[in-house]
């Protein structure tokens, strides 16, 4: 029989999270609402539950059922990966800069900076692009975490340095020799050259970059450009950046694309993928098309992790030690 004392003896009740560490995560939250307040950026909120999810394969929504009253069948929703698609909708309303902190939620991603569910801060604003957005980032993180100015180089000047290849037009025999001569383990033969660049980046670079002060990494190869748009400079390029500091990668920032037949196009490329990987086949989020074709005003926008952002204001080695119950007691 169930009883409060062996409830007690057998259930993680308690938050690992210490009080003080709670204090400071709201303080950030506190010093995150004053620095947009003082810049005019509007805070919104859109749903957690979404008739449509992300078609990217690599990030994997997780499902709700609901019913209405009186209603026998089930309507499948899904708990939102990011505010993203909402938020897009928002400003194509012409409604201005905007702000929103909020809960995301993705399948499978359980680990020591990882929870299924997460709080995301993610804003957007009119007018900028990339190089813009990396300015007030970086402005950003000296405000919330007192870092030194940070560090910027392109994806393709990195890779330069460290492999002496140029990551844009390097083919998978010349990745998978740097892999060797690097001695980096394979556990599988990798099915194209984007996993090559993750496999180089993950287990050479990374942990060798932003350690004294942030790193943004920004002109993306083309295949991995997800919603930004694409450059055609010497080679083309994704007008895309990733924040990194202390090991650990921060946030995802892009100069937004705006035209709603090449994000139909990368959509179905991503449910073609799903289906060579056996994954479920998801609708595209047709409202987030509709507001595209629309029109979409010319912007950057931002997607950062709150958890991992405490993680680094207090030195913490684990997201469980500054959120106040993991997936595990939750």
């Amino acid at each position: 029989m169930l009883t409060v004392e062996n409830m007690n003896k057998t259930e993680n009740w308690r938050s690992v999270a210490l009080h003080d560490n709670l204090r400071v995560r709201a303080m950030i939250l506190a010093k995150i609402r004053q620095f947009f307040a003082e810049r005019d950026v509007m805070e919104v909120e859109t749903p957690l539950m979404c008739h449509a999810t992300v078609t990217d394969p690599h990030v994997v929504g997780i499902p709700v059922l609901f019913n209405r009253l009186g209603c026998a069948n089930e309507t499948i929703l899904y708990l939102q990966t990011s505010p993203e698609y909402a938020m897009k909708r928002l400003l194509a309303m012409q409604i201005g800069p905007i702000y929103q902190i909020s809960k995301a939620f993705r399948q499978g991603e359980v680990g020591r900076i990882h929870n299924p569910e997460f709080t995301m801060l993610e804003w957007y604003r009119p007018g900028f692009d990339h190089s813009h957005l990396m300015d007030e980032v970086d402005v950003f993180l000296q405000t919330i975490l007192h870092t030194p100015a940070a560090d910027r180089i392109s994806y393709a000047d990195l890779f330069q340095q460290y492999f002496s290849i140029n990551p844009h037009v390097a083919d998978v025999e010349v990745l998978s020799a740097c892999a060797k001569e690097k001695m980096i383990p394979i556990e599988s033969n990798l099915p194209d050259r984007d996993a090559w660049l993750n496999l180089l980046w993950t287990h050479y670079i990374e942990p060798r970059v932003g350690h004294e002060r942030p790193l943004f990494l920004y002109d993306f190869p083309v295949s991995q450009a997800a919603l930004a748009k694409i450059r055609d400079e010497e080679f083309p390029v994704a007008s895309r950046f990733e924040v990194y500091y202390k090991g650990m990668e921060l946030a995802n920032g892009f100069h937004e694309l705006q035209d709603s037949a090449e994000q139909l196009r990368r959509f179905e490329k991503d449910l073609a993928q799903r289906k060579q990987r056996g994954q479920p086949v998801i609708e595209i989020d047709k409202r987030f098309i509709a507001a595209l074709e629309h029109g979409l005003p010319d912007c950057a926008g931002i997607a950062m992790g709150i958890d991992r952002l405490v993680m680094l204001a207090l030195d913490c080695k684990s997201i469980a030690e500054v959120i106040t119950f993991t997936f595990e007691n939750a």
